[in-house]
């Protein structure tokens, strides 16, 4: 469990990877994050010591341990001294010196570790975080810190983050945040006498990445603490064009999604305008209507502003499902009147799959199914609307209509059937009148 906060004082707490805001319902084990980080759920691993678990008083019995639901037989990693050991099991026995320090992970969700404990007692090498996860709102500052101890700390001590490595001189050699330029000028890094802290300014939706503090030249590979920003955006659903003006649908849009009922408020030309109870809200606007959004409670971080108006409109063409194989031409429109650029993208993608207003598909696959982002860029911003493309698979659609035709069928034979039945029923009605007055005939005869 770790605590996050934010600056105005607002505490988040982030338990079993659910991101919890004040008075938020807890949900163990379900949470989740969305958007530039890959959906996870934190196991909230801890190490458990057992020196009596075995029988040979020099080796210890370690044991991976969680309060959270894991997945049925998982494999564990287990990290001794920061490099990994091949050991698949929850538990791990070894003999250990007293600078050795330990940690797991359970495959395929490395990036959330248990702490780093040290095997005996406080002897060992070790690098302890102060929080292993923190959320913070974009525009906010943020400070990680940690506390070091051991022998053989000598060297240059800076802040990195793994996420960076690709702008590295060299993979296995960490360099410091500071000179990033992505972080420029928004980076102030303190060190003291077994402690330092990272401080974070003007915090972006791209900073949500793990930090790592690093002591001399060997790279570090012990778990950092992992930063998650919440980025607020508003993105157009539909847009409706008319005398009266622009009616749209507006998406409160988040980098991070927290866990727990949350309600949204939004903002109209600097006022705050109305409050829902989901991410999504419609109203008439009109030319020069600003509107921006954040979650109640948390008001000073809320999204840019954008104008309604300026929303570009989108469609799909031909409209409904789209059979596999075939072709579809998805459009954008704006009333936007200077040079502007027109950007296609797909939903949790970072590279723009087309450019222009037209972006045509012409041989159509599943894969394709999702939500597309139309953007519109002049000089005054950016002006991003969706629209949804649903694609089937031609045996999908054989299938269903095979379906309808049986339908049909069997509902024609049903009423040729009920309309037999009931000139039956009519006709024996009808003989059955013609021969009782011939009956009462006969009987006045005798």
């Amino acid at each position: 469990m770790g605590l996050t906060v934010a600056a105005g004082g607002f505490i988040l707490l982030l338990l079993c990877g659910s991101v919890h805001l004040p008075h938020a319902r807890e949900d163990q084990c379900e949470g989740r994050f969305s958007g530039p980080v890959t959906s996870v759920r934190d196991p909230n691993l801890q190490v458990n010591v057992n020196r009596g678990g075995v029988l040979i008083s020099s080796w210890t019995e370690l044991r991976c341990v969680s309060e959270c639901c894991l997945p049925s037989q998982p494999s564990y990693i287990w990290y001794k001294n920061g490099h990994r050991v091949e050991e698949e099991s929850s538990v791990y026995r070894d003999i250990f010196d007293n600078v050795d320090s330990v940690y797991c992970a359970v495959k395929g969700l490395e990036n959330f570790p248990s702490p780093q404990i040290c095997v005996h007692m406080n002897t060992c090498n070790n690098i302890i975080y102060m929080e292993q996860k923190m959320i913070a709102f974009s525009g906010s500052s943020v400070d990680i810190s940690c506390s070091y101890s051991g022998r053989g700390y000598d060297g240059p001590k800076f802040w990195f983050s793994p996420e960076r490595s690709h702008l590295w001189r060299n993979l296995s050699t960490p360099e410091d945040l500071s000179r990033d330029p992505q972080y420029n000028g928004r980076v102030k890094t303190s060190v003291g006498k077994g402690r330092s802290t990272l401080t974070i300014t003007n915090l972006r939706g791209t900073d949500s990445a793990q930090y790592r503090f690093q002591i001399g030249g060997r790279f570090n590979t012990l778990p950092g603490t992992t930063l998650f920003v919440i980025a607020l955006q508003v993105q157009g659903i539909s847009v409706t064009v008319s005398q009266a003006g622009t009616e749209a649908e507006l998406r409160c849009q988040s980098s991070c999604i927290p866990a727990g009922p949350l309600s949204y408020v939004w903002f109209q030309n600097g006022q705050k305008h109305r409050t829902e109870n989901s991410s999504t809200y419609t109203d008439q606007f009109q030319p020069g209507d600003n509107v921006s959004c954040a979650f109640i409670g948390y008001e000073d971080y809320r999204s840019p502003s954008i104008e309604p108006c300026r929303l570009p409109s989108v469609s799909v063409s031909p409209s409904g499902q789209i059979v596999e194989g075939s072709s579809v031409t998805l459009s954008c429109s704006s009333d936007v009147k200077a040079a502007a650029d027109y950007t296609w993208y797909k939903e949790d993608e970072d590279s723009p799959v087309a450019s222009g207003q037209i972006f045509t598909i012409t041989h159509v696959r599943l894969e394709h199914s999702g939500n597309y982002y139309c953007e519109v860029q002049d000089s005054k911003g950016r002006y991003k609307s969706m629209v949804h493309l649903f694609v089937v698979t031609k045996n999908l659609t054989v299938l269903i209509m095979n379906i309808i035709r049986l339908t049909l069928l069997v509902l024609l034979v049903l009423s040729v059937l009920l309309v037999n039945l009931w000139t039956r029923k009519k006709k024996g009605k009808t003989q059955r009148f013609n021969t009782e007055p011939t009956e009462f005939v006969e009987m006045r005869e005798r």
